[in-house]
């Protein structure tokens, strides 16, 4: 892979979903949490740890995906087990693209096991079996047991260990072929999602926005099941407008096809470039608007706080009503520095305009290449105004020079003496200058740091760069070993 030039956006959002499914206690999210490589489920001995669904970006060998993890398929009472489980897995098979089944080694296929396995077969949706806690060799002969679920060679693999992931993630790309996002070009249409929590007006301003009932509209919370993509044009400009069902908090959620529903929502924030946050104006930036609004900064896109429902309220100054909501929004949403805001009735139409020209404001920023000797001399104006802290223990931080190297969004790499020595303070510091001199007020920035100690970067996203480094270090420690056994 060559490094990312001006000619070349960075890569697209991952679309293709895969699901980790399977009965309690099988170890799906440990095995989530090593193919992420970090810990993002919780993990427990107890069965039924994770009551709700947990959605992340991942990569293999350059191939981007999205992983979901998922609570275990809970047995009913005796004369209810059949139609639980089935309306589980067939509401996974319904909001995946592939399917990893999870078993346990040490205990065989259970009555749930099977289960499961006969609605997959149904579906013909991509399986990959995954034997888990065949933490040894002689653990991992037991992984022929799960021959018998009849969904084709089933991959020991042990995620407390990390035996067998390599494996595991082959036999899943030889089933769902993923594009290697280096080499698709970025496309220019912007991807506009409407995200929020269920009953705040997201259909409604999906038809205000495309003059038609693209979505069923109703007082009842959860109408929208699922992500409908829309093109449209405005004012000569295409985009393509995302409605998601409502995100609610966790534990609201019901199982079965709301539990994925919300799932595929939560994909969608990953396949967006700018989000359109919907709040309630008569019940405005609950803990859950600000868990919806900290998912898409997690994503790092573009977001923009539309407070719809604006008829709603009673006031005598309009204007000032809207400043006082900005404040309260931006008061509460501090972790987004100067989120945008706009006010709308989606219901009559009243200030949709308004929100497209912001939301096509914002990807403009977000595909926004900043001039290399005007971004070099910013950002060394802003040394030389304050200059890196300097430890006693660690020394004192040089920054040598910074370089744009990409966009969507906008990734910025400072070449420094050591990584060691950066203080978080700074990390801000400079963010904040790039953001105030080159108007990226709303649009989130990837910024990292490079020079002796590796590579450090804000947050858990990396660059490209990163992540070829990141690639290179796994090839190298899989080709210094034997390969596992299968």
């Amino acid at each position: 892979m060559t490094a990312t030039t001006p000619q070349t956006a960075g890569a697209p959002p991952a679309t293709t979903l895969v699901a980790i499914v399977g009965r309690p206690n099988v170890g799906k999210s440990s095995l989530f949490n090593a193919l992420l490589g970090r810990r993002s489920a919780i993990v427990a001995e107890e069965s039924g740890t994770t009551r709700d669904r947990m959605i992340a970006p991942a990569e293999f060998e350059g191939r981007h995906f999205l992983l979901a993890d998922t609570g275990g398929l809970l047995p009913e009472p005796e004369t209810e087990i059949e139609a639980h489980i089935a309306a589980q897995v067939d509401a996974a098979i319904a909001g995946a693209d592939a399917v990893i089944f999870v078993t346990d080694a040490r205990t065989g296929p259970a009555y749930a096991d099977e289960y499961v396995a006969q609605r997959l077969r149904q579906a013909h949706k991509p399986t990959v079996v995954a034997v888990n806690k065949a933490d040894n060799p002689s653990q991992e002969s037991l992984a022929s047991d799960a021959y018998a679920l009849s969904l084709g060679e089933p991959v020991p693999v042990s995620a407390l260990h990390r035996r067998g992931l390599g494996d595991l993630m082959d036999a899943l790309m030889a089933q769902v072929p993923m594009d290697d996002a280096a080499d698709a070009p970025e496309p220019e249409t912007p991807r506009i999602a409407i995200i929020g929590r269920p009953n705040v007006g997201k259909s409604a301003l999906t038809n205000a926005i495309l003059h038609e009932e693209r979505s069923i509209v109703s007082p009842v919370p959860g109408t929208t099941r699922d992500a409908l993509d829309s093109p449209f044009e405005f004012e000569g400009a295409p985009a393509v407008l995302i409605d998601t069902a409502g995100i609610r908090r966790r534990g609201a959620v019901q199982p079965g096809i709301e539990k994925f529903s919300v799932l595929r929502a939560a994909a969608a924030i990953h396949r967006c470039d700018v989000a359109l946050l919907v709040l309630d104006a008569t019940n405005p930036t609950t803990d859950q608007d600000l868990h919806i609004a900290g998912q898409a900064a997690e994503a790092f896109k573009s977001l923009l706080v539309v407070v719809n429902k604006w008829d709603l309220v009673e006031h005598d100054d309009p204007r000032r009503e809207e400043r006082r909501f900005t404040r309260l929004v931006r008061s509460r949403m501090r972790f987004l520095p100067n989120v945008p805001v706009a006010f709308t009735s989606a219901i009559d139409g009243g200030g949709v305009p308004e929100v497209l020209r912001m939301a096509f404001d914002l990807h403009a920023k977000r595909t926004q290449w900043v001039d290399g000797p005007l971004l070099n001399r910013a950002v060394m104006d802003a040394v030389s105004r304050h200059l890196p802290p300097t430890s006693a223990a660690k020394g004192s931080l040089k920054l040598y020079r910074v370089k744009q190297e990409s966009v969507r969004p906008p990734t910025f790499v400072f070449f420094v003496n050591n990584t060691a020595r950066i203080h978080f303070s700074y990390e801000r510091y400079l963010a904040n200058t790039i953001r105030e001199e080159f108007g990226f007020d709303g649009v989130p920035l990837k910024i990292e740091f490079r020079g002796k100690g590796g590579v450090h970067v804000i947050g858990d996203n990396r660059s490209k760069a990163a992540a070829r480094a990141r690639r290179a270090g796994n090839r190298s420690a899989r080709s210094s070993k034997p390969r596992e056994r299968r």
